[in-house]
């Protein structure tokens, strides 16, 4: 028996994009999808996907409960690396040169501008809920109630 390794990823990228959209992120699939969305006004979380464990078993979970709160990011979008990896590169070109580009992670912008960022090291290894709280916390000091 073989198993075509494009399905199986496919099929595994498809289930993690379709689990954000789900949560109400929006997808950014290309450099100017990314430009369009940055370019807005207000709070932005943008959620770096990956197909790791971590990702499917911490940060995504995460990324869709740690948004049921009273303060809240304006807009909830997501890039996926190593899939969109233009869109990825350009959005972490918006994150600064002391950035340290990690997937999955998560970024909060205000006016397009780097606020908070919650990277790989503090989701890898850590429970769903701490990475809820580390996200919620930064959205009570930056966001505004919804």
């Amino acid at each position: 028996m073989t198993m075509n390794f494009d399905f199986y990823m496919n099929d595994m990228t498809n289930q993690a994009r379709s689990e954000m959209e789900a949560s109400g992120y929006k997808q950014l699939k290309t450099p100017e999808d990314v430009e369009e969305a940055f370019k807005q006004p207000g709070t932005t979380l943008v959620m770096v996907n990956s197909v790791c464990g971590c990702a499917g078993g911490i940060a995504r979970p995460a990324a869709a409960h740690a948004v049921h709160y009273d303060k809240r990011p304006d807009h909830l979008v997501t890039v996926f690396a190593g899939q969109d990896k233009e869109a990825t590169a350009q959005a972490r070109m918006h994150f600064g040169v002391d950035h340290i580009p990690s997937s999955p992670s998560f970024a909060l912008l205000k006016d397009g501008k780097l606020i908070g960022e919650v990277g790989r090291f503090e989701i890898e290894g850590h429970d769903p809920m701490s990475v809820v709280v580390n996200l919620q916390e930064q959205f009570e000091e930056h966001c505004e109630e919804l």
